[in-house]
Protein backbone atom coordinates (compact mmCIF):
# COMPACT_ATOMS: atom_id res chain seq x y z
CA UNK A 1 0.00 0.00 0.00
CA UNK A 2 1.24 3.26 -1.12
CA UNK A 3 0.98 5.80 1.47
CA UNK A 4 1.90 9.41 1.24
CA UNK A 5 4.82 10.79 2.75
CA UNK A 6 4.05 12.48 5.34
CA UNK A 7 0.05 12.73 6.37
CA UNK A 8 -1.36 15.51 7.64
CA UNK A 9 -4.90 15.45 6.79
CA UNK A 10 -7.40 16.30 9.37
CA UNK A 11 -10.18 13.99 9.37
CA UNK A 12 -10.22 10.38 10.47
CA UNK A 13 -7.87 8.26 7.58
CA UNK A 14 -9.44 4.80 6.78
CA UNK A 15 -5.91 2.76 6.56
CA UNK A 16 -7.58 0.55 3.87
CA UNK A 17 -7.25 3.13 1.34
CA UNK A 18 -4.48 3.14 -1.03
CA UNK A 19 -3.61 7.35 -1.25
CA UNK A 20 -0.35 8.39 -3.00
CA UNK A 21 0.98 11.98 -3.20
CA UNK A 22 1.04 13.72 -7.33
CA UNK A 23 1.66 16.14 -9.12
CA UNK A 24 0.21 17.20 -12.31
CA UNK A 25 0.70 20.79 -14.92
CA UNK A 26 -2.21 22.62 -16.09
CA UNK A 27 -1.79 24.65 -19.05
CA UNK A 28 -0.66 27.84 -17.68
CA UNK A 29 2.21 26.01 -15.95
CA UNK A 30 1.29 25.88 -12.60
CA UNK A 31 2.08 22.13 -11.17
CA UNK A 32 -0.52 21.25 -9.18
CA UNK A 33 -0.04 19.19 -5.90
CA UNK A 34 -2.69 16.15 -4.82
CA UNK A 35 -4.10 12.78 -3.54
CA UNK A 36 -4.70 10.27 -5.56
CA UNK A 37 -6.94 7.48 -3.94
CA UNK A 38 -7.21 3.80 -5.13
CA UNK A 39 -10.79 2.38 -4.42
CA UNK A 40 -11.27 0.32 -1.78
CA UNK A 41 -10.11 -2.98 -3.18
CA UNK A 42 -8.31 -2.53 -5.38
CA UNK A 43 -7.94 -4.56 -8.68
CA UNK A 44 -5.06 -4.23 -11.53
CA UNK A 45 -6.44 -4.95 -14.78
CA UNK A 46 -9.85 -3.21 -13.98
CA UNK A 47 -10.96 0.18 -15.30
CA UNK A 48 -12.87 2.42 -13.01
CA UNK A 49 -14.84 5.35 -12.75
CA UNK A 50 -13.16 8.61 -11.47
CA UNK A 51 -13.68 11.70 -10.00
CA UNK A 52 -11.71 15.29 -9.51
CA UNK A 53 -12.57 17.30 -6.51
CA UNK A 54 -11.69 20.34 -4.83
CA UNK A 55 -12.28 22.62 -2.45
CA UNK A 56 -13.94 24.67 -0.39
CA UNK A 57 -12.56 27.76 -1.70
CA UNK A 58 -9.48 28.57 0.37
CA UNK A 59 -9.39 25.12 1.89
CA UNK A 60 -6.60 22.12 1.02
CA UNK A 61 -6.95 18.84 0.00
CA UNK A 62 -6.25 17.94 3.55
CA UNK A 63 -9.53 18.84 4.58
CA UNK A 64 -12.99 18.49 2.89
CA UNK A 65 -12.25 17.56 -0.49
CA UNK A 66 -10.11 14.55 0.98
CA UNK A 67 -12.60 13.41 3.22
CA UNK A 68 -14.57 13.53 -0.05
CA UNK A 69 -11.95 11.72 -2.17
CA UNK A 70 -11.77 8.80 0.36
CA UNK A 71 -15.00 8.50 1.00
CA UNK A 72 -16.15 7.87 -2.67
CA UNK A 73 -12.76 5.66 -3.16
CA UNK A 74 -14.47 3.63 -0.26
CA UNK A 75 -17.60 3.37 -2.88
CA UNK A 76 -15.37 2.49 -5.58
CA UNK A 77 -13.86 5.58 -7.08
CA UNK A 78 -10.36 6.60 -8.33
CA UNK A 79 -10.81 9.86 -6.56
CA UNK A 80 -8.30 13.13 -6.80
CA UNK A 81 -8.41 15.61 -4.63
CA UNK A 82 -5.89 18.86 -5.16
CA UNK A 83 -4.93 22.17 -4.10
CA UNK A 84 -5.70 25.20 -6.42
CA UNK A 85 -3.10 27.03 -8.02
CA UNK A 86 -1.13 29.59 -5.64
CA UNK A 87 -2.64 27.18 -2.64
CA UNK A 88 -1.39 24.95 -0.53
CA UNK A 89 1.31 22.90 -1.97
CA UNK A 90 0.35 23.69 -5.55
CA UNK A 91 3.03 26.30 -7.14
CA UNK A 92 2.55 30.06 -7.69
CA UNK A 93 5.59 32.61 -6.73
CA UNK A 94 2.72 34.92 -5.51
CA UNK A 95 0.45 33.17 -3.03
CA UNK A 96 -3.68 32.60 -2.36
CA UNK A 97 -4.20 34.56 -5.47
CA UNK A 98 -7.45 33.59 -6.86
CA UNK A 99 -8.41 33.37 -10.60
CA UNK A 100 -11.78 32.15 -11.69
CA UNK A 101 -10.22 31.13 -14.83
CA UNK A 102 -6.88 29.32 -13.84
CA UNK A 103 -8.83 28.09 -10.38
CA UNK A 104 -11.76 26.92 -13.89
CA UNK A 105 -8.46 25.42 -15.97
CA UNK A 106 -7.28 23.35 -12.56
CA UNK A 107 -10.52 21.38 -12.85
CA UNK A 108 -9.82 20.26 -16.48
CA UNK A 109 -6.15 19.88 -15.60
CA UNK A 110 -7.09 17.42 -13.06
CA UNK A 111 -9.18 15.32 -15.59
CA UNK A 112 -5.85 15.34 -17.76
CA UNK A 113 -4.26 13.69 -15.03
CA UNK A 114 -6.62 11.19 -13.62
CA UNK A 115 -7.56 10.37 -16.77
CA UNK A 116 -3.88 9.22 -17.76
CA UNK A 117 -4.11 6.34 -15.43
CA UNK A 118 -4.33 3.41 -16.76
CA UNK A 119 -6.87 1.87 -14.23
CA UNK A 120 -9.64 5.14 -15.17
CA UNK A 121 -12.34 4.35 -17.80
CA UNK A 122 -11.96 8.09 -19.21
CA UNK A 123 -15.90 8.07 -20.55
CA UNK A 124 -16.70 7.58 -16.57
CA UNK A 125 -14.49 10.79 -15.05
CA UNK A 126 -16.53 13.36 -12.89
CA UNK A 127 -15.80 16.36 -11.15
CA UNK A 128 -17.05 17.65 -7.77
CA UNK A 129 -16.53 21.16 -6.62
CA UNK A 130 -17.00 22.05 -3.05
CA UNK A 131 -18.53 25.58 -1.84
CA UNK A 132 -17.22 28.24 -3.47
CA UNK A 133 -15.00 26.11 -5.92
CA UNK A 134 -18.46 24.86 -6.89
CA UNK A 135 -19.21 28.06 -9.15
CA UNK A 136 -15.99 26.74 -10.74
CA UNK A 137 -16.20 23.31 -11.56
CA UNK A 138 -19.92 24.09 -13.04
CA UNK A 139 -17.80 26.21 -15.30
CA UNK A 140 -15.40 23.99 -16.33
CA UNK A 141 -18.15 21.06 -16.98
CA UNK A 142 -19.72 23.70 -19.47
CA UNK A 143 -16.75 23.42 -21.57
CA UNK A 144 -14.96 20.56 -20.32
CA UNK A 145 -17.06 17.31 -22.58
CA UNK A 146 -14.70 14.72 -21.00
CA UNK A 147 -16.17 15.50 -17.75
CA UNK A 148 -19.68 13.27 -17.70
CA UNK A 149 -21.01 13.81 -14.45
CA UNK A 150 -20.59 16.84 -12.20
CA UNK A 151 -21.97 17.91 -8.64
CA UNK A 152 -21.36 20.58 -5.91
CA UNK A 153 -21.80 20.71 -2.33
CA UNK A 154 -23.41 23.44 -0.85
CA UNK A 155 -22.33 25.50 -4.11
CA UNK A 156 -21.82 29.40 -4.84
CA UNK A 157 -21.53 32.16 -7.28
CA UNK A 158 -18.10 33.04 -5.76
CA UNK A 159 -17.99 36.70 -7.96
CA UNK A 160 -22.11 37.07 -7.58
CA UNK A 161 -20.64 36.32 -3.67
CA UNK A 162 -17.90 39.02 -4.26
CA UNK A 163 -19.91 41.66 -6.17
CA UNK A 164 -23.21 41.50 -4.21
CA UNK A 165 -22.38 40.24 -1.46
CA UNK A 166 -23.97 37.80 1.14
CA UNK A 167 -27.89 38.01 0.15
CA UNK A 168 -27.42 40.84 -1.53
CA UNK A 169 -26.45 42.94 0.84
CA UNK A 170 -24.20 45.27 -1.07
CA UNK A 171 -25.48 48.54 -2.18
CA UNK A 172 -24.71 50.13 -5.67
CA UNK A 173 -22.77 53.02 -3.37
CA UNK A 174 -20.42 50.57 -1.96
CA UNK A 175 -20.05 48.49 -5.21
CA UNK A 176 -18.58 51.93 -6.33
CA UNK A 177 -16.42 52.31 -3.61
CA UNK A 178 -15.08 49.08 -3.73
CA UNK A 179 -13.84 49.63 -7.26
CA UNK A 180 -11.73 52.49 -5.70
CA UNK A 181 -10.76 50.96 -2.95
CA UNK A 182 -9.18 48.21 -5.40
CA UNK A 183 -7.80 50.70 -7.76
CA UNK A 184 -5.56 52.17 -4.35
CA UNK A 185 -4.37 48.53 -3.43
CA UNK A 186 -3.57 48.09 -7.21
CA UNK A 187 -1.03 51.10 -6.70
CA UNK A 188 -0.07 49.89 -3.44
CA UNK A 189 1.00 47.01 -4.68
CA UNK A 190 2.84 48.37 -7.61
CA UNK A 191 4.44 50.78 -5.03
CA UNK A 192 5.98 48.09 -2.64
CA UNK A 193 6.68 45.10 -4.66
CA UNK A 194 3.82 43.55 -2.22
CA UNK A 195 0.79 41.47 -2.93
CA UNK A 196 -0.97 42.33 0.18
CA UNK A 197 -3.50 40.29 1.57
CA UNK A 198 -6.90 40.86 2.35
CA UNK A 199 -10.79 40.27 2.42
CA UNK A 200 -12.01 38.57 -0.76
CA UNK A 201 -15.91 39.79 0.37
CA UNK A 202 -15.25 43.19 1.11
CA UNK A 203 -17.23 44.21 4.26
CA UNK A 204 -18.17 47.87 5.00
CA UNK A 205 -19.15 49.73 8.09
CA UNK A 206 -22.04 51.60 8.70
CA UNK A 207 -20.31 54.58 6.78
CA UNK A 208 -19.77 52.99 4.03
CA UNK A 209 -16.26 52.65 4.55
CA UNK A 210 -14.34 49.41 3.20
CA UNK A 211 -13.43 47.58 6.32
CA UNK A 212 -9.45 46.06 5.51
CA UNK A 213 -8.91 42.79 7.38
CA UNK A 214 -5.50 40.78 7.02
CA UNK A 215 -7.38 37.57 7.99
CA UNK A 216 -10.69 35.86 6.64
CA UNK A 217 -11.25 34.57 10.41
CA UNK A 218 -10.52 36.24 13.77
CA UNK A 219 -7.91 34.48 15.72
CA UNK A 220 -10.69 34.76 18.32
CA UNK A 221 -14.58 33.83 18.15
CA UNK A 222 -16.56 36.69 18.85
CA UNK A 223 -19.99 36.58 21.63
CA UNK A 224 -22.26 37.38 18.96
CA UNK A 225 -20.43 35.80 15.64
CA UNK A 226 -23.08 35.02 13.24
CA UNK A 227 -23.99 30.85 12.70
CA UNK A 228 -22.10 31.32 9.65
CA UNK A 229 -18.80 32.73 10.64
CA UNK A 230 -19.24 30.45 14.19
CA UNK A 231 -19.06 27.01 12.18
CA UNK A 232 -16.44 28.35 9.53
CA UNK A 233 -14.72 29.66 12.82
CA UNK A 234 -15.02 26.05 14.53
CA UNK A 235 -14.24 24.01 11.43
CA UNK A 236 -10.86 26.18 10.06
CA UNK A 237 -8.97 27.25 13.52
CA UNK A 238 -9.90 24.44 15.76
CA UNK A 239 -11.06 20.93 14.46
CA UNK A 240 -9.55 21.02 11.45
CA UNK A 241 -7.16 23.41 11.23
CA UNK A 242 -4.05 22.85 8.50
CA UNK A 243 -0.82 25.68 8.56
CA UNK A 244 -1.55 25.55 4.15
CA UNK A 245 -5.03 26.32 4.46
CA UNK A 246 -6.34 29.68 3.50
CA UNK A 247 -9.30 29.69 5.59
CA UNK A 248 -7.46 28.46 8.24
CA UNK A 249 -3.86 30.67 8.40
CA UNK A 250 -4.47 34.12 6.52
CA UNK A 251 -5.83 35.88 3.71
CA UNK A 252 -6.20 35.63 -0.10
CA UNK A 253 -4.65 38.49 -1.55
CA UNK A 254 -6.59 41.85 -1.51
CA UNK A 255 -6.95 42.44 -5.65
CA UNK A 256 -8.52 39.37 -5.66
CA UNK A 257 -12.26 40.30 -6.28
CA UNK A 258 -10.58 42.16 -9.18
CA UNK A 259 -10.82 39.07 -11.77
CA UNK A 260 -13.86 37.95 -10.66
CA UNK A 261 -15.65 40.75 -11.51
CA UNK A 262 -14.53 40.31 -15.44
CA UNK A 263 -15.17 36.79 -15.32
CA UNK A 264 -18.38 35.37 -15.16
CA UNK A 265 -18.98 31.93 -13.67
Amino acid sequence: MTKILKDTRVFTVNPNIDVQDVNFQNRFGFVLAGHLYKPLNFEEGNKYAAIVISGPFGAVKEQSSGLYAQTLAERGFVTLAFDQSTTGESSGNVRNIASPDIFTEDFSAAVDFIGMQDYVNREKIGALGICGLGSHVLTAAAIDKRIKAVATSVMYDMGESMWQGIDGSKTPKQQDIEGDYLAEQRWHDAENNTHEGGPHELPFDENDQPIHLTSILPDKLDEDADPVTTDFFHYYKERAFHPRSVNSNGAWAATTPWSYYNFSL
